[in-house]
């Protein structure tokens, strides 16, 4: 993946800034990533991973979507 704003900066959170960001437990996370229902962590060495701050923000939006239907506008 190349990024074309030289300027544009992605934060890779840790696991303990996930954990607190989606309140969801480590074995939460790992089962929702092995079913495709989370973001893939970034493998960053042999055994460290972190995810794109970008897609857990995404991810976050698109469960508070979920969570509340759209009220029909009835005017």
């Amino acid at each position: 993946m190349e990024l074309e704003n030289k300027n544009y900066k992605e934060r890779i959170l840790r696991l303990t800034e996930v954990k607190a960001r989606t309140g969801l437990s480590r074995s939460t996370i790992y089962l929702k990533v092995s079913k495709g229902h989370f973001p893939r962590p970034v493998n960053l060495g042999e055994r460290c991973v972190g995810w794109l701050e970008s897609e857990i923000d995404t991810w976050i939006v698109g469960c508070i979507e979920k969570s509340r239907p759209s009220i029909p506008n009835t005017s």
